[in-house]
Formats: C-alpha cells, structure tokens, sequence
C-alpha cells in the first residue's frame, strides 16, 4: 500500500512506455502488443503508455494507434491505466489521435513537444492547447529535447495549467530543480529517464514512465515503493540491483524500442524482435550484451 505522503499520481506510478509487436510481413502483431500489455500489468506495472516514441509511433498509422489501444485496454481491462501517446509535429493530426483516443476509452493522452519543426513557446503552447480542447481526457505533458529539439519553458508550463486536463509531465529533461518547479506549479512529475527515475523521487516524483520496465517493471514497482515508503536505503540497494540492466537497455547507441523487444524476446514474451524503419533490430552479438546485463540484474 502507498503511503498517504506520496504525491498523487493520476496514471499510476509505474508506467512503462511499451513496445509495439509486428508480425513477418511488416504489419502491426495485435496479439503479441496484447501480450506485451498483459506481461506489463503482471509484472508491476498499474498503468502503460501506448504509441509512445518505444512504440514506434512515428512509423504507426493513425488506424494502427486506434488498433493498438483497443486491444490494449481489452488485455488490461480495469488492472491499469492505458495512456495514448498522442504527439505528433502536426497539430492537426495530433487531434485526431486525441479524439480517436477519447473515443476508444484512453485514461489519458501523452502530449509530447512537436518535434522537428521547433516550434516557438508561442507555438508550442498553441499546439497544446489545440490538443487539449479538442477532448475532455487528463493530459500528460512530455518534455524531451534530445529527441524534439525543443524543450517546454517554465513560463509555457505556468500557461498550460490553465488549459484544463493537464495534470503531469514526463520529464527527460534532466533538471531536478526545474522539476521541483513543475511540482509547485501542481503538476504530477513522473521521471522519463530510468537511470534518474531514484532521483527523480527524491525531488517530488510521483512515479516513472519506464523503457526498462519490460524487463525490471517489478524491481522498479518495489523501488518506488520502499522510497514511499521512507526505506530509502532499501530503494538505493534495488536501484543498485537494476543498474546493469538500465546501462543495458539505455546506454546503448541502438536502444529504445529495439533493447526493449530484444528484452521482451529474451523473457520470452515476444519470440521476435522486429522494428520498423528507420530502426533496425539488434544484432546478436548486442542481443548477448543485454543479455548479460539483465542476468547481472536478476532479471534473467
């Protein structure tokens, strides 16, 4: 049981950010993304976010999304909270995504900053707010600039609360005490980052929205848990525990979506590891690497 004293965390606390499966021919594998949702929420795990940047949303089509959270929420059913990544760098279509999302029962929509086309904060907040106001679904903010360019000011944060369902931010921006600002401002602050996901608690955190939890969902589940519950000693040795894993699965040049499948096929989840392009699968001699790191996790 979470203690009273720990933040409220609107989509649960352990969130792992999921793989989207594809079968021989290229085309979306709805069972194995139900299984992949099923083995989250067994492990841990009381909310997942689908058609994240780990779920290859970018090379997804917008039916595809609307397929894979449908089966989603049918494998999870009332277990966890289903999450719809719903960011795009076209405004417009990341409406669409939104309202396809409301319609299909998502709990909550990720709203990453337009990518690429490096909006200004005017633009940014002008995208968010369209986003926003085309449903009624709470809103998590993600701020990422190593992969948008772009990174959320403060004062853009401070605006977008008035926007209604925001509610939280993933944050993989790094900055602790910029977190600790969020936090003030009444934001939910999940970590974004599993190597900072410990210190991320330690500055307001109300829980993680995870690569590594594919493989360390319980472990990380049993962090946050003994950190709420004022064992911090016992967070750190976990923390310790999963850092071969982590450097494994995120400190590696090819990682996100492909150490997360390679993970997946390893435990025996997916009996495959296939990407679309632009990413190309791991090799099998990186597939040995991750190996030993989630052996030397105990994940494996």
């Amino acid at each position: 049981m979470t203690p009273s004293t720990a933040p409220e965390a609107p989509f649960g606390r352990m969130l792992t950010a999921m793989a989207t499966a594809f079968t021989e021919d290229g085309s979306v594998d709805l069972d194995g993304t139900a299984a992949i949702a099923a083995h989250l929420v067994d492990n841990g795990h009381d909310g997942v976010v689908v058609s994240g940047t780990t779920g290859e949303s970018p090379a997804t089509s917008v039916a595809e999304d609307g397929d894979i959270l449908r089966v989603v929420k049918d494998a999870v059913g009332s277990r966890a909270k289903v999450v719809a990544g719903v960011g795009t760098n076209a405004t417009a279509h990341s409406v669409e995504l939104a309202r396809q999302a409301e319609k299909l029962g998502a709990d909550g929509l990720l709203l990453v900053t337009p990518y690429y086309n490096k909006p200004s904060q005017a633009g940014v907040l002008h995208h968010f707010s369209d986003v926003v106001h085309a449903t009624d679904v709470p809103v998590m903010l993600y701020d990422v600039p190593g992969r948008t360019g772009t990174t959320i000011a403060l004062e853009t944060y401070e605006a977008a609360r008035d926007l209604g369902p925001v509610v939280a931010v993933k944050d993989a921006v790094g900055d602790f005490a910029r977190g600790v600002r969020l936090v003030d401002l009444g934001y939910a602050v999940y970590s974004g980052d599993d190597h900072a996901n410990l210190g991320w608690l330690a500055h307001g955190a109300c829980g993680f929205v995870s690569v590594v939890g594919h493989a360390g969902g319980q472990m990380l589940a049993a962090m946050a848990g003994a950190f709420f519950h004022g064992d911090h000693t016992g967070a750190l040795a976990l923390y310790h525990r999963l850092l071969p894993a982590m450097d494994a699965i995120m400190k590696v040049d090819n990682y996100g979506a492909t150490t997360a499948k390679a993970a997946l096929e390893l435990l025996g989840v997916l009996d495959n590891r296939r990407v679309r392009g632009p990413l190309v699968p791991l090799t099998d001699a990186e597939v040995a690497q991750l190996r030993t790191g989630l052996e030397a996790s105990g994940l494996l």
